[in-house]
């Protein structure tokens, strides 16, 4: 039996490699399917020798996948969904990790799986420090800059709101605010989509659809409705704020990162 972890971000996706994973790779398990860098540090951490294969999207909810081998060994064969141009691919090929195209079709599906059956078969791991190297080379993408601060107009005034006053920021009524420690709502101009794209994931979280906290806003953490949990902020909100059963796992997992 050959196990398989999955790392990707978009559910979608996810759903995608999963269907062709259960079409075309026989005698195998997806032991774990993992949407972040935080997670899947921690997972391998847990499970030095838990995957055969991993089909590694680049881009996570919380940086890139290459920022996994800066953290953690991995001796196990690789698979990179990406859209990077052929010379950066090549380099993934030649230092052992295989590649993957998005969108992905079958014969390419199926010459990467055959690839990691014979390495395997072979005992063959990739050259991480070379692969590391060659990433380098090709121009892969860093861990990116995040927002610093917002700028708000209110009326003739413009407010600067930096980032690390920001206790949370939520979606109502098709806008978004975000609420300092002070309590002071201001609104902004970006969508909370946007919003968790601009925010450190290493302070912020997406609880849910509608909300993002800080992790220093978190005052208490209680059971909620099975598996979820329901959390106290400070300052105080109006209605409970619940993080969503889908994102429980990756909530303890980064309420438990450094």
């Amino acid at each position: 039996m050959i196990n398989i972890l999955v790392v990707e971000d978009e559910i979608p996706a996810q759903i995608n490699i999963k269907k062709l994973i259960d079409k075309h790779c026989q005698e195998s398990s997806v032991v774990a399917t993992l949407s972040s860098v935080r997670s899947t540090v921690k997972w391998l951490e847990e499970n030095p020798d838990g995957a055969d294969v991993i089909f590694m999207d680049v881009e996570l909810s919380d940086g890139v996948c290459f920022d996994i081998f800066d953290k953690v060994s991995v001796n196990t064969q690789i698979v990179i969904t990406t859209a990077y141009d052929n010379y950066a691919v090549n380099a993934f090929r030649v230092n052992c990790a295989d590649y993957l195209l998005k969108p992905i079709t079958d014969n390419d599906f199926i010459r990467a799986w055959e690839r990691c059956r014979e390495r395997i078969e072979q005992q063959s791991t990739p050259n991480m420090e070379a692969l590391m190297d060659a990433i380098a080379k090709a121009g892969a993408p860093k861990s990116k800059e995040y927002k610093k601060r917002f700028i708000v107009k209110t009326g003739e005034k413009i407010i600067i709101i930096p980032v690390e006053d920001i206790a949370y920021c939520y979606s109502e009524d098709k806008s978004t605010y975000a609420v300092n420690f002070a309590g002071t709502r201001r609104l902004l101009d970006y969508s909370l989509d946007m919003v968790q794209e601009m925010l450190d994931p290493k302070r912020f979280f997406r609880v849910s659809r509608s909300c993002i906290v800080a992790i220093n806003a978190i005052e208490n953490i209680s059971k909620h409705l099975g598996t979820r949990l329901k959390l106290q902020l400070n300052p105080r909100t109006e209605e409970d704020i619940v993080v969503s059963r889908s994102r429980t796992s990756d909530f303890l997992v980064w309420l438990d990162s450094d």
